[in-house]
């Protein structure tokens, strides 16, 4: 095993690939010998082949199944199988009684070795035809000359068009027909942060790589150049990439041309190095930039990882201008796109009906229209609350380098990020809320926040805390309007504390933020006052330094040094705590 690599034997990484596939998808039967891949329908119809190198998967062998590929050939990693491997998989191992359609991209092996094999099976009197998919405008006409557009992702979209018509009993003419008007109206370019290494390969460094943030738009999926290098951003990178593929005025690059009056569907595809994660923030951009920028909203959207290059630190993107295919509405371009595939490697599972139907989207609804505090008799001078509670929330975002530094040594680093996210939020909704008198509420308004801005434990914890502080409040209300006291906030801590108990093991001791909690409530409660009690709850996360935890992700992610520093989370509550004393002061 190398440090890049599981499996670093080239030809032993194919073979095991392949071999997987038929656990996988029991409709999938494998010739190893040849590296082919092959699906037999119980109905017979016209047959999609389609391959080239490894190292793209899920394409091709992940494609094979009922509604897309018949058969797919692998050559060895990003190069092209030989014309033997492709005329043995359209005679022996698709079914040729309908015909075969062998659906390739523009590189010179694939063409050369599959327009071979297919000359070879017409010579057999088998019905046979070729489609060559170059979608790639990474490269202009200039550079491109005569061998045209490279083929990236946008051949998949190519390969369930016509897997789908087959499926449908189209004759290989009407599926020849309808893949190449598919073809004819995708554009694609691809980025990458980084060239990738092949299995075997020796690591030298001698490779043209790119320097850190440095970005090579157009890259091709075997690493070949593309049409620059940059240093920027993901939105300047993704307005490059719509750029290359819409702007008209660029002749070298304009190959189709998409006015906000046709209907698009949207490809974004991981080069297999991108975190499903990160895709879908890539994809949001994408959407929100087509939309923004050129008026175009696609009326269908995949996301996933379907033409990889290996596991390229890349992305691209894929245009599809849909076009009447002439055969019919349930026939249609989008109908075949949205068409089932028993293909473990095609993840577009939404129906057209889903699609069609314009479901309300959920974040368009507010969480005041269901969820408004009922007012209570308690009153409370606003301008002073938030002014208190201010000084309060930028004490702890101060502290959030302290508390960051002490959850790196016994956390996961999170917790400091997390109290200044919740900390900023809330200051945000201040400055926006409506005034209030009602101390219920103002706690309401901050709750909202809270459970939205703030995940994690500490959120939880949170959360609770606060919607138990909302209930004691409202138990202790008053019969008429009044000012709220410290006895009524100290008796709705008390009770606070006893519903968090139902939740959570934590005690002072546990090396939590009960340590500081705990002591500030008791404290209030038996002494009414702030300041004190927020020096008991200083005094309490201070007392965390060089106690074992006993609870909490510390307990086995803690490192060295773990005894000289506090308990984040009790020292971030503590922080506020002070902060809450000091504001009251003022």
């Amino acid at each position: 095993m190398s440090a890049k690599h599981f499996i670093n034997d080239p030809t032993d990484l194919v073979l095991s690939a392949l071999s997987s596939l038929p656990h996988i998808n029991p409709s999938i039967t494998v010739d190893l010998a040849s590296k082919i891949a092959y699906h037999t329908p119980f109905t017979p119809q016209v047959s999609i082949v389609s391959g080239g190198g490894s190292g793209h998967e899920p394409s091709f062998s992940s494609f094979v199944g009922a509604g897309l590929l018949s058969g797919a050939v692998a050559g060895t990693i990003f190069a092209s199988p030989s014309a033997e491997q492709v005329r043995r998989c359209i005679l022996h191992r698709v079914d040729k009684s309908k015909g075969v359609l062998v659906v390739v991209m523009n590189y010179t092996g694939d063409v050369l070795n599959f327009g071979m094999a297919v000359e070879k099976a017409r010579a057999k009197g088998v019905e046979v035809d070729m489609v060559v998919v170059g979608d790639d405008v990474g490269v202009g006409r200039a550079r491109g000359g005569k061998v045209g557009r490279r083929g990236i992702a946008g051949t998949c979209l190519v390969q369930k068009i016509a897997g789908a018509a087959a499926a449908r009993g189209a004759s290989l003419k009407e599926v020849s027909r309808v893949a190449r008007l598919a073809a004819e109206n995708i554009v694609s370019i691809g980025s990458s942060l980084a060239h990738v290494h092949v299995p075997g390969r020796k690591v030298d460094g001698s490779e043209d790589e790119l320097r850190e943030s440095e970005i090579e738009i157009g890259m091709g999926i075997h690493n070949e150049p593309g049409s620059e290098r940059k240093t920027t951003d993901l939105p300047d990178l993704v307005k490059t990439m719509l750029s290359y593929c819409l702007e008209k005025s660029d002749k070298d690059r304009n190959f189709l041309d998409i006015s906000e009056k046709d209907e698009i569907v949207l490809l974004v595809n991981s080069l297999g190095g991108v975190s499903v994660l990160e895709l879908c923030g890539i994809t949001n951009e994408v959407v929100e930039q087509l939309a923004n920028d050129w008026n175009i909203k696609p009326i269908r959207i995949l996301s996933g990882t379907y033409m990889t290059s290996l596991n390229g630190l890349g992305f691209s993107i894929s245009l599809l201008k849909v076009a009447d295919t002439g055969l019919g509405g349930e026939s249609s371009m989008i109908k075949l796109l949205d068409a089932p595939a028993e293909a473990t490697g095609w993840t577009a599972a939404i129906s057209s009906e889903t699609w069609s139907k314009k479901a309300k989207q959920a974040n368009e609804r507010r969480a005041s229209e269901d969820d408004e505090a009922e007012p209570s008799n308690l009153r409370v001078d606003y301008g002073f609350a938030k002014s208190t509670l201010t000084t309060a929330l930028k004490r702890l975002i101060a502290a959030e380098p302290d508390v960051t530094n002490y959850d790196t040594i016994v956390g996961d680093g999170d917790c400091g990020i997390g109290l200044k996210r919740g900390a900023e939020a809330i200051l945000d909704m201040l400055e926006k809320a409506k005034e209030t008198e009602d101390p219920l509420i103002f706690l309401q308004n901050i709750i909202q926040v809270v459970e939205l801005a703030m995940d994690g434990t500490s959120g939880a914890i949170y959360a609770i805390f606060l919607n138990a502080l909302a209930h004691g409040l409202r138990q202790n209300s008053p019969t008429s309007p009044s000012p709220i006291t410290a006895e009524v906030w100290a008796k709705a801590l008390e009770s606070s504390l006893q519903a968090l108990g139902k939740y959570t093991p934590a005690k002072p001791g546990d090396r939590t933020l009960m340590d500081a909690l705990y002591p500030f409530v008791e404290t209030l409660s038996r002494t009414g006052n702030v300041d004190s009690a927020a020096k008991a709850a200083e005094q309490g996360a201070q007392g965390t330094k060089g106690m074992k935890a006993s609870l909490g992700r510390t307990v086995y992610v803690g490192g060295e040094g773990w005894e000289n520093v506090p308990d984040p989370g009790a020292h971030g509550l503590a922080e506020l705590l002070l902060g809450l004393s000091e504001g009251l002061k003022k």
